[in-house]
């Protein structure tokens, strides 16, 4: 057995080492983020029934909702974020280590001027928002949701300049040591929330505190740690804030930006349109369905993560080659995700009853609108990471953009018509199209046939 276990260990350690120093960073970060993410999905599948438990459907759905919600004011970075990614990686590939450190530092900058910014807003309108209309809720729990949204805000503006640090890592193409801080906090607030359930009765402010305390808790440690250690020398210093670097981060920033509010309204509206047509407790079975597929997204997002730095990488060195084959080896994987999504499918019913028992019921029609759309949003994603990596997104600026003026009617229209399934087919019927044109840019770049707006 022993020596079985080191055949095991030598032909796996040969298989990670070979090939190109690229692939084999990239091979090691992929292998690391399936241990790492496993926990995280693991931990995920405990929290949803322990938290449903702790409250109630109905609230658990009021939480998925507001969460979301806040989440949208992420998109206030202007692209920021993505604009840093793409000129870290090129800093890097370059040998120019300094103008890193100047990008990290002018970005944080930046973005803790907006943020406060609408923080400062968002404390000013706070009091005067109605959200038991907002969120399609009982009048009665107007005061509690208030406070609810003023502790989710408020710590979620302090992630929004600390998760800064996870852009750094990703763009230096070490995916999984970011990876580490949200299973760190998904962890810690698996712990919070069962302490919760021993100590205290259901409560809405005391889960939101929970659930966002601990990723600021996480990102503090993490910035503290990694900026003090192996990555000092790209460390955020006032010296070398430089606010001219600001035009280099927009210019595909802008474009990014815009992209990004085209994806909060294709990502993140189900959950509210879903609470305005059904109720909140509805939301329930919704997200229930999407965070069992949801494995298989987060599962090739673990293969794909990594590869976009890789391929500003190899792009910035004239390395089509590899790019080609790892595009292959890419859509290999996309056949393994549909073989898994169908897997997941059939098992589904017999899933829902261990993981939430009787307390959310998820019809099967439901379940295979999420199979399909997971199996058509993997393939759009597969495209539209190498497109970002290389900084060829305009067509993509306008197929978000058009596509995200279409998806709020559709979806409304779908959903009155099918329920649950129609607002997901919506998503399918979306990304579906934009997987198509995406793949077809993809060709014609590697092919040099690319013209216009296939080649900007």
């Amino acid at each position: 057995m022993r020596s079985q276990l080191t055949s095991l260990y030598l032909s796996l350690n040969k298989a990670i080492n070979k090939g190109h120093k690229r692939s084999v960073k990239a091979k090691k970060n992929i292998l690391a983020s399936f241990l790492i993410k496993g926990g995280s999905i693991a931990i995920s599948l405990i929290l949803v029934p322990l938290t449903i438990n702790y409250v109630n459907p109905t609230s658990y759905g009021i939480w998925l909702t507001l969460s979301s919600m806040v989440a949208w004011f992420g998109f206030f970075d202007i692209g920021f974020g993505h604009g840093l990614r793409n000129k870290f990686a090129e800093s890097i590939a370059q040998g120019e280590y300094d103008l890193a450190k100047k990008y990290v530092s002018t970005t944080y900058a930046i973005l803790s001027m907006i943020i406060g910014a609408v923080l400062l807003i968002f404390l000013g309108i706070n009091p005067f928002l109605n959200w038991a209309s907002i969120l399609n809720t009982s009048p009665e729990l107007g005061d509690e949701l208030r406070s609810v949204s003023l502790i989710v805000f408020t710590f979620f503006c302090l992630q929004f300049v600390l998760k800064l640090i996870t852009t750094v890592l990703t763009a230096n193409q070490e995916p999984a040591k970011a990876s580490l801080f949200n299973f760190l906090g998904s962890l810690f607030s698996l712990i919070v929330i069962f302490v919760l359930t021993k100590t205290t009765e259901g409560n809405l402010i005391y889960l939101g505190a929970a659930l966002s305390f601990t990723p600021v808790l996480v990102l503090i440690s993490s910035s503290v740690w990694f900026y003090t250690h192996e990555y000092k020398k790209y460390a955020p210093s006032f010296s070398k804030v430089d606010f001219s670097l600001a035009r280099d981060l927009m210019s595909l920033g802008a474009k990014f930006f815009v992209i990004q509010i085209g994806a909060l309204v294709l990502f993140s509206t189900n959950n509210v349109i879903i609470t305005q047509l059904f109720g909140p407790e509805e939301v329930t079975p919704f997200n229930i369905a999407f965070k069992l597929f949801a494995i298989v997204t987060m599962g090739f997002g673990i293969v794909v993560t990594p590869m976009w730095s890789a391929f500003t990488d190899a792009y910035v060195r004239e390395e089509y080659n590899w790019i080609k084959n790892t595009l292959v080896k890419m859509r290999k994987i996309w056949f393994l995700a549909i073989l898994a999504s169908i897997g997941i499918l059939f098992a589904s019913p017999f899933l829902y009853d261990i993981w939430v028992g009787d307390s959310v019921d998820v019809p099967f029609a439901l379940s295979a609108a999420m199979c399909l759309y997971v199996i058509v949003a993997i393939w759009q994603t597969m495209h539209v990471f190498f497109l970002n990596g290389i900084g060829k997104i305009k067509l993509q600026l306008y197929m978000v953009t058009a596509t995200a003026l279409l998806n709020i009617p559709l979806a409304i229209l779908l959903g009155k018509w099918f329920g649950l399934v129609g607002i997901t087919m919506t998503s399918t019927l979306i990304f579906g199209v934009m997987g198509i044109v995406f793949s077809i840019q993809t060709h014609k770049l590697l092919n040099k046939t690319a013209k216009n707006i296939w080649n900007e």
